[in-house]
């Protein structure tokens, strides 16, 4: 039996390379240590007691400043602890949504007259506001970076309003020659990047500067465009629906001319606005005086200085990203009780409608904010259905973010591809797998064509997350090779978000987020190197490679189980899953072996060693060769070192003698995979001082489960590898479409059931799994590149 955990035994020459070039770094990992490690730990670390050793050193790691390419300003914080506190510190002073300002939005406030009849502005606040924003070229909008409708629209609305009032003069004309000189600038946009309701809102505001008589290049053929679009728009505008249900056009209703307020103010939102727009609230202010509208706008200002975002607010939104961003960088575990409040928070507001970017306007849901939720709410054990899902399927089998939208978000399908792939359960309607195979068709195609730009984000390492995203799903995608390419991807304080301007959600698109999860991967990559030195020992000392096992296998056994378990103090169950795959593995190839006498005295050694008292191999270590003591000796090290106390140890022998049990009942075949499967687990949970929760929950019956669906699981994949192989002929659809099935099973069993099995225990059964997937899906080169990638190369 060939272990799927690890590798060929004849290494290729690109794995043998890539191993001598990692062995080479490993023999310098403690110069890049913060100080080598006195004699004794290193003598105890080469006899295999590492664990106290490499977590001292990711505690004392954590106190240390984190120096880096940046400059350190003054205030900031400088090592982990500290950056923890300051985000925790921002994660629950969280409020409605911490976004930039809009300009354009500001504008539109600032233009609302005194409501008690006197000259000049409702807020004069929002005056000062544009007053001190403008842009050294005569603009306003994103300083960072340039796109034409967002810096012309927030110029335009400035300038109208400054005019309205008759102050700032020159700052009017420089605004005004910045117009001139870039209203042709239209056409260079990106289409994916119009700001939202430009179509609509952009001739608003021409119309309204020929009103009080600006100097503007009005016959551009590029505002004849927008003109054009403007038209179609509005031809396709139910104007009966407006007025009657919540729809995503009251987003932009200062664009929209004739509208029936009497009957639109029965789709006012509870907090006074228009669908939390305040553009489209300071209109409706302005038509009707409406003491509401106020309220909320005078709340707006109060809020962000005078100024206004061109949306507010934007809770669900932001706590459900902050989430999925904490997730995927791989620092989630620093902040489980800020999660949990912002999740029962998006659970309180849930809908089986769907919801919104904020509960104001939940009842007009999105399925970019419905889809996260679905996700994120199942995998923390939230009981959701499904069914908002059917409302984003339009009638030609499409799904869409809102209903009548010009433009597809390949952003927003990705949060629902990821929704239907990760998080769908048995008996979940038939939509959720539609939904999923539109969403990957929709995102390949696009990927194909290089059009992977969104509607929604500016992000410049969207493309490649998008397509790691799509070549790993959810079954074959482990936690730090994730977090490993996400580091790359995130864009930190430079991804911009579109809306009626260019704007930064900065509680989750914030570069602390980004430092620590560097600082925190850096530590764990110091921590696997020190571990894989001690792996590396104990296999040469016990030749293990004599059976069959190469030192690119037992690399790849470790990788597996670090890309899997990765917190600082779990290192014994790092140690214990990577051993016991190395060791299965020999034990498997010498069972194999042509040499019956050998295999028939290695299993009476295997056998008469789990059944002792430990001391076995001492006392009757003559009797056995040279050959069969190191592998004795390989398994008496993990039970004694790894499974401390009577009672573990007796755990963990008794985990080998029912695998060996099954191994030389089936053969030695690829059928004891299933078995080779739940010794990991059995393993990873006696190494981690859980083993007698494990004998509890041997009684449950939703424990028989997860070891059923993970047996099963684990064979079907190593079925379906040999029949891709063609040493079988099982058809290999179909065992794929039952490999999907019984993972929805395990996903559902992981997640959502049984509080009397503690969560990381349900966890372990789901990583070893999802490992046994990886490797069935991943080429050997690709593994090759994700281990040198996730352990050796340095996070810059």
């Amino acid at each position: 039996m060939q272990g799927l955990f690890t590798a060929p035994a004849a290494a290729s020459p690109v794995t043998a390379a890539l191993l001598r070039r990692w062995t080479a770094g490993t023999q310098q990992v403690q110069h890049a240590l913060p100080g080598r490690a006195p004699l004794w730990r290193r003598q105890r670390f080469h006899q295999g007691f590492i664990v106290e050793a490499v977590q001292s050193e990711a505690h004392a790691e954590a106190h240390k400043p984190v120096v880096g390419k940046t400059q350190q300003h003054k205030g900031e914080p400088r090592n982990i602890d500290e950056m923890i506190g300051s985000i925790r510190a921002s994660l629950r002073s969280a409020a409605g949504g911490d976004l930039d300002i809009s300009l354009y939005d500001t504008a539109w406030i600032a233009l609302v007259r005194k409501l008690d009849g006197g000259e000049g502005p409702e807020f004069p606040s929002c005056i000062d506001c544009i007053a001190r924003n403008q842009l050294p070229d005569g603009s306003w909008g994103d300083e960072a970076f340039f796109v034409a409708q967002d810096r012309l629209i927030n110029t335009l609305a400035c300038i109208i309003a400054l005019k309205t009032w008759n102050v700032h003069s020159d700052k009017c004309n420089r605004g005004l020659s910045f117009l001139h000189e870039n209203m042709k600038r239209l056409r260079d946009d990106d289409e994916n990047w119009m700001m939202v309701g430009f179509e609509m809102t952009f001739p608003t505001l021409i119309e309204m500067a020929k009103d009080i008589g600006l100097d503007l290049p009005y016959d551009e053929p590029a505002l004849q465009d927008i003109y054009a679009k403007r038209d179609l728009k509005l031809a396709k505008i139910p104007i009966d629906v407006l007025h009657s249900v919540p729809t995503s056009l009251l987003f932009s209703l200062e664009g929209i001319p004739g509208l029936d307020w009497d009957r639109l103010f029965k789709l006012q939102a509870p907090d006074g606005s228009f669908c939390a727009a305040p553009a489209a609230t300071a209109y409706a202010l302005m038509q009707t005086g409406d003491k509401k509208c106020h309220e909320y706008l005078t709340d707006v200002i109060d809020k962000f200085n005078g100024g206004a975002p061109f949306i507010y607010p934007v809770e669900l939104f932001e706590r459900l990203w902050v989430v999925d961003r904490l997730d995927r960088l791989g620092i989630s575990s620093y902040f489980r009780s800020e999660i949990n409040s912002f999740l029962d928070y998006v659970y309180r507001h849930w809908s089986d409608e769907g919801i919104g970017f904020s509960w104001v306007v939940n009842s007009v849901p999105d399925v970019d904010d419905t889809a996260m939720a679905i996700r994120l709410l199942r995998q923390h054990g939230y009981h959701i259905s499904t069914e908002a899902i059917k409302r984003f399927k339009t009638k030609d089998g499409e799904f869409v973010v809102y209903p009548g939208q010009s433009s597809q978000s390949p952003t927003a399908m990705y949060n629902l591809y990821r929704a239907a792939d990760q998080a769908a359960f048995p008996g979940d309607d038939g939509v959720v797998q539609r939904a999923k195979a539109y969403s990957y068709a929709f995102l390949q195609e696009r990927r194909a064509a290089g059009n992977l730009n969104d509607k929604w984000i500016i992000c410049s390492g969207l493309p490649s997350e998008l397509a790691y995203g799509l070549d790993f799903p959810w079954k074959a995608n482990l936690p730090r090779v994730q977090t490993r390419m996400y580091l790359e991807q995130y864009g930190g304080g430079e991804n911009l978000w579109i809306g009626k301007n260019l704007y930064r959600m900065h509680l989750f698109n914030n570069d602390l987020f980004l430092k620590l999860a560097k600082a925190d991967f850096s530590n764990f990559q110091r921590q696997c190197r020190l571990e894989w030195q001690g792996l590396e020992s104990w296999f040469e000392k016990n030749n293990l490679e004599m059976y069959g096992v190469t030192p690119s296998s037992a690399m790849r056994a470790y990788f597996l189980a670090a890309a899997n378990i990765f917190e600082p103090d779990r290192a014994a169950e790092r140690l214990g899953w990577a051993r016991t795959a190395v060791i299965a593995q020999a034990i498997s190839s010498c069972f194999l072996s042509s040499n019956a006498s050998v295999t028939e005295s290695m299993m009476e050694g295997l056998n008469a060693e789990l059944t002792s008292d430990g001391r076995n191999l001492t006392r009757r270590g003559g009797k056995y060769s040279t050959m069969e003591t190191g592998l004795l000796n390989a398994l008496n090290e993990l039970i004694n070192l790894f499974a401390p106390g009577k009672d573990a140890s007796n755990n963990l022998r008794e985990a080998w003698k029912t695998w060996l049990t099954e191994l030389t009942s089936n053969g030695g075949h690829e059928s004891c995979e299933g078995s080779t499967a739940l010794l990991l687990v059995r393993t990873v949970e006696i190494c981690s001082g859980r083993h007698c929760s494990a004998n509890q929950n041997l009684k449950l019956s939703e424990y028989s489960q997860l070891e059923k669906l993970t047996s099963s699981i684990c064979s079907k994949v190593c079925s379906r590898i040999l029949s891709h192989n063609g040493t079988t002929k099982e058809n290999t659809e179909n065992l794929e479409q039952r490999v999907d099935q019984e993972m929805q099973e395990l996903a559902q069993c992981v997640y959502q059931t049984c509080d009397a099995i503690s969560r990381v225990t349900k966890q372990t059964f789901l990583h070893v799994t999802k490992s046994y997937c990886y490797v069935a899906h991943a080429s050997s080169e690709t593994i090759d590149s994700h281990i040198s990638k996730v352990i050796f190369e340095d996070v810059l």
